[in-house]
């Protein structure tokens, strides 16, 4: 039902006030959210409110929000939005922080926030996908498909363990690689 939904329809509908449209947004980025935010060190208490507080700043925002995607695509301004409130986050828990302080930690901290959010946002994607994967697949060659395409073990471990044969699970493999790529294209697509 995800991929179902356009990027840029979703955000209109959220706009809107349609529930159902911010109970899809919530299973699409709740779980990307909270890992960006554990992935900087905020204790898992700390995580659940930064995805609450996104989630009250896009309530207030989206109303009045035009997606253009000229402007930059919404992945960019959900970056935005994460990282203010993980820093807000930072700062109450700190106390008062200094603005020149502050400005250098931002700065700082940039360039390894951007690499660490574009990890966040494949492992998203790619466990999004992966969730389809294991409807449309059978249960065993998603199996083997794990075992030895993601944890690296042995075709002939993982043929034995799942009660396939070494061809199959290669098969296997190419097929589930081959419709993961679809649809990691067709998320990345859908964003804008």
């Amino acid at each position: 039902m995800l991929s179902q939904t356009t990027h840029a329809s979703l955000l209109g509908r959220i706009a809107e006030g349609d529930q159902q449209a911010w109970k899809l947004f919530h299973e699409r980025y709740a779980d990307m959210i909270r890992g960006f935010a554990r992935r900087q060190k905020l204790q898992p208490s700390d995580c659940e409110d930064v995805v609450q507080d996104v989630f009250l700043a896009l309530t207030r925002a989206l109303p009045k929000f035009s997606y253009d995607p000229a402007r930059g695509k919404f992945r960019g301004y959900l970056k935005t939005l994460v990282l203010h409130e993980i820093f807000r986050k930072n700062r109450q828990n700190r106390g008062q922080i200094e603005l020149e302080d502050l400005e250098a930690a931002i700065a700082d901290a940039e360039v390894a926030t951007d690499q660490v959010w574009e990890e966040e946002w494949r492992e998203y994607h790619v466990r999004l996908a992966m969730a389809r994967i294991e409807r449309e697949f059978e249960a065993r060659h998603v199996q083997a498909f794990r075992l030895h395409a993601l944890t690296g073990r042995d075709v002939r471990y993982t043929a034995e363990t799942v009660g396939l044969s070494t061809h199959q699970v290669y098969k296997a493999k190419s097929r589930i690689l081959r419709r993961l790529s679809e649809l990691i294209r067709e998320q990345v697509d859908e964003e804008g």
